[in-house]
Parts: structure tokens; sequence; C-alpha cells
């Protein structure tokens, strides 16, 4: 059975081992100690905890093994960003939207109706939108939107199969030493702090072309175009050529935790440009363009 959205925002699954807890509420506790007794009183009260035929279940309900209970993610005095998703294209099959910075793909840390998959589904009225590819939350620009189910996987396909070019534009430092245009390709893996990423040494699975769009002084902006799609892969990338991004609050050096307080003053300088493809399922040629811009541009 299909678990309904609520407000927007799709069940969290989590699956019931093997074990000691008496009842579904004991669980929950045990494996998620970050949300109080009394937050989790209130969901089952507010019966936004499902069983797997999408009926509530009560917080004195039996743990019953190697079943499924589906529960909705909130978040009270949930924090409002300072700008609102924007639809840039919109058909039958598809969702084109800039993302601005600070804002989540989908629902994620203190963010959950201020992610973009949240807001488009409310303006789209759409529960069926999936993103089909993600960016950074501080990354700013366009994010593509599945809005049929049955086309998912040819969508999906194209970055797979690395038949979706997309165009960055990002500022930093300006180096007249640094030949540009060039090719930057490397190893990237997690780095020791989950959220970062770090070149290391290996055969190369990451490839950036670098191109210099234009100077303003001691600073440039840069055209970046991800041939791979690895993790902070563009951060990394220009990080290692000595020109990490302005706004960059983890490299070279975390300046915030990742559940610390925006500073909205400062955004990172990276945008995702442009998107174009052959949509394969109307067979049309597709160019999309962000209605963003950065703090320089060409």
């Amino acid at each position: 059975m299909r678990i309904p959205t609520r407000n927007g925002v799709g069940a969290s699954r989590v699956s019931l081992p093997s074990g000691p807890w008496p009842t579904v509420l004991d669980f929950l506790l045990e494996r998620m100690p970050d949300i109080s007794r009394d937050e989790w009183l209130q969901r089952f009260a507010d019966q936004l905890v499902l069983d797997e035929s999408a009926q509530p279940v009560a917080a004195t309900q039996i743990y019953k093994p190697l079943t499924k209970v589906y529960y909705y993610r909130h978040i009270a005095n949930e924090p409002v960003l300072p700008e609102k998703a924007r639809i840039v294209f919109e058909d039958e099959h598809l969702i084109v939207a800039d993302k601005p910075h600070f804002m989540p793909v989908t629902p994620a840390g203190r963010y959950v109706q201020q992610s973009l998959l949240v807001q488009l589904k409310h303006l789209a009225d759409n529960d069926d939108l999936v993103p089909l590819h993600r960016i950074d939350r501080e990354t700013a620009g366009l994010v593509m939107f599945g809005k049929r189910l049955q086309d998912r996987d040819a969508y999906h396909a194209l970055f797979r199969d690395k038949q979706m070019h997309k165009v960055y534009e990002a500022v930093a430092a300006f180096n007249p030493a640094l030949q540009l245009p060039r090719l930057h390709t490397s190893r990237l893996q997690p780095d020791t702090l989950f959220f970062k990423t770090q070149e290391v040494d290996g055969e190369p699975n990451s490839e950036t072309r670098i191109s210099l769009l234009k100077v303003e002084g001691a600073r440039a902006l840069y055209q970046l175009e991800p041939i791979s799609g690895k993790r902070h892969q563009l951060r990394v990338h220009m990080m290692a050529l000595g020109l990490p991004l302005e706004g960059d609050q983890f490299y070279p050096t975390v300046l915030r935790g990742p559940d610390a307080d925006e500073d909205f003053s400062n955004p990172l300088q990276l945008l995702a440009k442009s998107v174009s493809f052959a949509d394969p399922v109307t067979g049309e040629p597709r160019t999309f363009h962000t209605t963003l811009r950065l703090n320089i541009h060409a």
C-alpha cells in the first residue's frame, strides 16, 4: 500500500529488527535519541506514525519484529529561509526550478517545509514529484524534478550515462599564473569529517573543465563543467588549484558546522547555471538557464 504524503512531506520508513523493545515507542526512542519522548508522543497523538497498511500506530502498540513503520518528519519552529523556490519551466513530464542558496533539495536537518521538494509539491500541487539529481544545500541554481513515476528511470539515466551537460559559475580569487582553460582530474573520497570530501592519490574518478569568464580586480568568475558528479567535486577541485570559492564555509577550513547558524549575508558563490540534454521522453533538445546571479557576473 502506498503511504500518503502529509502537507507535502513523504513518510520516512524504518524496519523493525528482532529485539527486546516492548513497544514501538520504546524502539523509536532508542533508534532516534535526538527526538524527545514528548515529541514522539505528540507524533503518535497526531497520527503521524503509521503501519504498513497506512493505519495510525498507537504509542502503546506492542513491538512486532520484521515489520515496518512510517513516520512524518516535523520540526517545530522551523526557520524560514530568506528566499523561496521558483519554477523556471514546467510541462507534463518535468519541473525545472531555481533553488536559492541555503535551501536543501529534500527535507534535511532543520528544514522540512522550507526544502525545495516540499515547496514545489505545494506550488505544483503534485505529490509525485521526485528530484532527478541533487546539488549542495549551499549551492544555488537549477534542479530538475520528474512529475511522473513512469518517467523517472529515463531521466535518471541521463545523469548516470553522462548525457546531461551541466554548467556552473563560481567566484574565486584570480591567479594570472594559472593556465586556463584546463581539465582537472583527481580521485575523490570522503574525508574524516563526514560532510567533507578530499583528494587522494589513485586512479582519478572525477573530472571538471574549468574556464575563466571574467576578471574583476583580485576576483574572477569561472565556468565549471563537471563531467563526473562527486560530492563537493567543484569546491574541492577549485580548492586544489589554490582557488577556494568565495563564501565556502567548509573548504579549505571548516568555519561552521553543518548545524551551525546560517550567515545569509555570505552565500557560497557557486551557481548551477544551465543544463542541456536530449529529452528521453519527448525527444526534444532541452536547454534551461537559471534566473539567479552571483555577486559578480559576465
